[in-house]
């Protein structure tokens, strides 16, 4: 073999030995990055394209080109925060408004949302898939459409059922406009529908959560195949050793909902509440406290909100809906005021003692139109706060937004941790939220799918957010 030759082969064996340059989108690299399944913190690379994370590496592997790189040295990166529980409604006159909204959750590290049910369907629908195809500024929305109650249920747009049949025709139209889960409320409905409703739509392979009917036991509703138990009034219930006698006055109309809770507070037993765990753990129900919302709403009387931050960005029609609770509070007797505050501590203890047991929570804000001074975007860090306030720990409340959120809706084929083939929806923090959880709100970035955000674009959203 001529010297050439030879040479000529060996080039085309060493070109076929090196490694080929990977190339991505977007690599996020340096980061800190916390994988919430299990607490460890790992200094790695985030390679990402088309929407999705196609590898997380050593900090070592420099063998890739991208188009853009983020240096994320010396912050901390973690799955796109998810609120388990928003309101998108309010009417047409209040459909800029909450198109505002969405804005806000982007700036705030949100990249998921679950909507709770609303009055405005069409439009959330039509943003939904804007946000998705990235024509719009959004977090992915989740969205239960109009909720199921009985007849003149409290909420407008609420479908309103009263026979069986209509408990039928209610969730055919849920399926016609496909939504993603089931919203129960409980202001009208009965029990015998409140019950059907949930059976019905488990069969038809809905995801289903709601408010409860005191007129059901909490047992009751879990056996129906109940997956999500909204806000704590109904935990509560299931935890006294006298629900059944207090289920029964209701019945009975000698009672009403409120009238029930110093009753329920005071008849909390260990012995039950430690059954009623065990009982929502081994059916995967999940419970959603929204604390900050309750806390929040018990202080109306005393908590001056006139110069809060973010009342400039709710515009002048969502500050309206929000003085029917304001009026509530202020005209509530002492003893009320008195009942309410004592409920809110005792809701923080609850949720620690609900953490404590293995029961899956997720964390939800509640925010939207009518609930007063509960803030889309910002009240979400708040939710968090309260938690670790009572005692949960800084990891185990940030699995209740993005990884608990995830599960619950059966999304974690996409999403709910950092890894390979996961829609790329990223948190990057410029602190570590493990070691205190306000950490959260101290944003550096946002990566929503294709789509980054540095800490100015997030600024910029806000500063366009601001409605008069």
């Amino acid at each position: 073999m001529t010297r050439p030759l030879l040479l000529f082969l060996l080039l085309i064996i060493v070109s076929c030995k090196k490694k080929a340059v990977q190339q991505y989108d977007l690599a996020i690299t340096n980061a800190q990055v916390i994988h919430l399944e299990t607490g460890k913190i790992e200094k790695q690379n985030i390679f990402i394209s088309n929407g999705r994370i196609e590898s997380v590496a050593s900090v070592d592997s420099n063998d890739f080109k991208a188009g853009a790189t983020v240096d994320a040295s010396g912050k901390f990166v973690l799955p796109g925060f998810w609120d388990n529980h928003i309101h998108l409604r309010g009417g047409d006159t209040l459909i800029n408004n909450n198109k505002n909204f969405l804005k806000l959750f982007i700036a705030n590290g949100i990249t998921t949302v679950r909507d709770a049910g609303g009055d405005l369907t069409h439009a959330v629908m039509d943003w939904k898939n804007q946000i998705a195809s990235e024509e719009l500024v959004g977090p992915t929305i989740f969205t239960a459409g109009p909720k199921i109650d009985g007849p003149n249920g409290s909420w407008a747009g609420s479908l309103e059922v009263e026979t069986e049949a209509d408990v039928i025709h209610a969730l055919d139209s849920l399926e016609s406009l496909n939504v993603d889960f089931v919203k129960i409320y409980d202001s009208r409905i009965s029990r015998d529908n409140y019950l059907r409703s949930i059976e019905e739509a488990k069969k038809r392979g809905f995801t289903v959560s709601g408010h409860m009917p005191f007129t059901v036991t909490l047992d009751e509703t879990i056996n129906a195949g109940m997956d999500g138990i909204e806000h704590l009034y109904y935990i509560m219930k299931g935890c006294a050793s006298n629900e059944i006698e207090i289920t029964d006055k209701l019945n009975q109309g000698e009672i009403g909902f409120w009238g029930a809770m110093p009753a329920l507070m005071e008849g909390y037993s260990d012995t039950t509440a430690q059954t009623t765990f065990n009982s929502l753990k081994e059916n995967d129900v999940f419970v959603v406290p929204t604390l900050h919302i309750g806390h929040t709403l018990s202080y109306l009387d005393e908590v001056d909100h006139s110069n809060d931050e973010y009342l400039q960005y709710m515009g002048s029609g969502i500050i309206q809906t929000y003085q029917g609770r304001i009026r509530s509070a202020l005209n509530a007797s002492e003893e009320a005021r008195e009942n309410r505050k004592q409920l809110d501590t005792f809701f923080g203890k609850l949720a620690k003692s609900i953490d404590s047991a293995g029961v899956q929570l997720l964390a939800g804000s509640d925010s939207g139109a009518f609930n007063s001074y509960t803030y889309p975007g910002i009240s979400l860090h708040k939710e968090l706060q309260a938690m670790v306030d009572n005692g949960i720990s800084p990891l185990d409340a940030l699995r209740t937004s993005s990884v608990n959120g995830a599960k619950f809706l059966d999304q974690t084929e996409d999403y709910g941790k950092i890894s390979k083939g996961k829609i790329s929806d990223l948190v990057i923090l410029d602190a570590n939220p493990l070691e205190n959880i306000e950490n959260t709100e101290k944003i550096y970035g946002v990566i929503k799918g294709s789509q980054v955000f540095s800490k100015s674009e997030l600024q910029e959203l806000l500063n366009n957010s601001v409605m008069d």
